[in-house]
């Protein structure tokens, strides 16, 4: 996705105009359901939501149209544990995801 610096035009082959719908949808998920925000390393981004947060679909389809994204998803006591990695040159959209979580 473009907007925001979440990912570049020639990195994502979501349609543009069905871009716009899915960062609406983490933006949702992000306000509804995101609990704990880190940056253990340039690379990589761990989002905690709540336990009951529908995450595993949408970070399937971003995986289907970013590739560059690693998501794993994990269960545990505090939550579900998204970790985000990315290769070194796209720490940039890296960046824009963790401040869309972040607003």
């Amino acid at each position: 996705m473009s907007g925001d610096g979440w990912a570049p035009v020639d990195a994502c082959t979501l349609p543009t105009p069905e871009q716009p719908l899915r960062e609406a949808e983490f933006d949702a998920l992000f306000a509804t359901a995101l609990r704990r925000i880190e940056r253990p390393e340039p690379e990589r981004l761990r989002l905690t939501f709540d336990a009951d947060a529908e995450v595993e679909d949408l970070v399937a389809r971003e995986s289907s149209c970013c590739s560059f994204f690693d998501f794993e998803l994990a269960s545990t006591s505090d939550g579900q544990v998204l970790d985000v990695r990315v290769p070194p040159a796209r720490v940039a959209v890296l960046d824009g995801f963790a401040r869309r979580a972040a607003a």
